[in-house]
């Protein structure tokens, strides 16, 4: 245990980590009161109540939602759950290196920086999957590894993992990363995580179905179809041949061919643009969502892999290297106006958000980046719990960007969020590492 001056240090660093964590919660809820409501968070809040929840959001949101309504009903009570584990999940982190280290002060600005920052407030379930991803990190990273209850410590953060997945079922191939971590938090080992990838990989495979549709009896909508209407519309373009399992007009054609594959986003065959047709065909002969489009995603694709293959890095490359969606102030009643400009403080953020959006700080791109050199970096470290910590939550956040490569379907910036939470987190826990010196350096382990 630290004792005289470094035992006062270490209670002057937690104190001004703690105070700056507070000032951060308050500056979040001064910005974002009552938080900013998204098309998709309200389809999820107008599930709340119903006789039958539908897969097409997270029906488990729809859920926890409902039960923190009354605290604040509309976005607040949502918003209030999204800060409030955000700053408790950072103040976890920040006091945990600042047991031995000065840097620990940083990680509150970081907090605040706008890659961070700007998304906080705005009700999305990628907002409260990564805030919940970062909590359960955090709640093993600071346990205490001589104090009793550290197994129910880690049961909850694997609970949080567990949550994540049902909010984001595409997150379930990096799941069994940061379980890793919280199982073994004082040493990553390689080959112990490989051996228990794919148990539990099926295991967090078989928890989406069995609590959506057999738990909460969720209503089937056929979410991944979106997928598939994408690619096909990708291949038909790139391939300058129908793939849709329907006959067009002459006129669709040569619009589906030429006009409507746009490598941002799904929702030009969907309710965007001049192709809207193709759900509309779609859904009105009952093809959506039974085995017929998936005969032909797999026709398609066996046909024209290149065409495939094309779209799908083009797609990415959308994705990491461009400018996309980040902010979202939109009016929901008309899109095309901005919303809350009588809220001061959030137009000043919008203002920072707009003269930033076209650098690489909001490329996501640059967030895979970071976490695959915070990767590199930790294995130096990876038999202490600070290189276990940073392996664990950034490479956890490497394979969920990943993922949006065969499955993505629109390129908003929120879809990296973790990445950028766990970026920031890690590079604050190596810091100590890089550059800690002296007796109670960060050359010394937390475990």
């Amino acid at each position: 245990m630290p004792s005289g001056p470094e035992d006062a240090a270490q209670r002057v660093r937690a104190i001004a980590t703690l105070l700056l964590c507070a000032l951060g919660f308050g500056l979040t809820l001064y910005v974002f009161y009552p938080g900013v409501m998204t098309f998709d968070a309200r389809y999820v809040y107008n599930d709340i109540g119903a006789k039958q929840l539908v897969d097409w959001q997270s029906p488990l949101m729809a859920l926890l939602w409902g039960l923190i309504d009354p605290i604040a009903p509309g976005s607040g009570s949502m918003f209030l759950l999204d800060a409030i584990l955000y700053w408790l999940a950072f103040a976890l982190i920040a006091l945990t290196v600042a047991r031995r280290s000065w840097f620990a002060l940083a990680l509150p600005p970081l907090a605040l920086s706008p890659p961070a920052f700007v998304l906080v407030g705005i009700i999305w379930r990628d907002v409260l999957f990564a805030v919940v991803w970062l909590l359960a990190a955090a709640l093993v990273f600071a346990r205490d590894r001589n104090a009793g209850g550290r197994y129910w410590i880690q049961a909850l953060a694997l609970g949080l993992v567990a949550f994540g997945v049902l909010l984001r079922p595409n997150a379930l191939t990096a799941a069994p990363i940061l379980a890793a971590f919280i199982l073994w938090p004082s040493r990553f080992a390689l080959k112990r995580a490989l051996i228990i990838y794919l148990p539990a990989l099926a295991m967090f495979y078989a928890l989406v179905p069995t609590v959506y549709y057999g738990i909460i009896g969720a209503k089937q909508v056929h979410p991944l179809h979106s997928i598939i209407v994408f690619d096909l519309g990708g291949i038909t373009h790139f391939a300058k041949q129908n793939q849709f399992p329907v006959s067009w007009t002459p006129e669709q054609t040569a619009t589906l061919t030429e006009q409507c594959y746009q490598p941002k986003e799904w929702n030009y065959y969907w309710n965007a643009g001049p192709c809207q047709f193709v759900m509309r065909r779609l859904e009105d002969d009952k093809i959506f969502g039974t085995p017929a489009l998936a005969e032909a995603w797999r026709h398609a694709v066996l046909n024209h892999p290149i065409a495939y293959l094309k779209h799908r890095m083009i797609f990415m490359e959308t994705f990491l290297a461009k400018s996309n969606l980040v902010m979202w102030t939109y009016d929901l009643n008309d899109p095309t106006k901005v919303a809350f400009t009588d809220n001061a403080a959030l137009m000043k953020l919008k203002a920072i958000h707009d003269v930033l959006h076209p650098t690489f700080l909001f490329w996501q791109g640059t967030w895979l980046v970071l976490c695959l050199g915070l990767c590199a970096l930790a294995w130096r470290w990876r038999d202490s719990s600070d290189g276990a910590f940073v392996l664990g939550v950034c490479g956890s956040g490497v394979i969920y960007i990943a993922t949006y490569l065969p499955l993505g379907v629109a390129s908003d910036f929120r879809y990296s969020y973790w990445a950028v939470l766990g970026g920031l987190a890690g590079v604050v826990v190596l810091l100590p590492r890089l550059f800690g010196r002296g007796p109670r350096s960060a050359l010394s382990d937390t475990g």
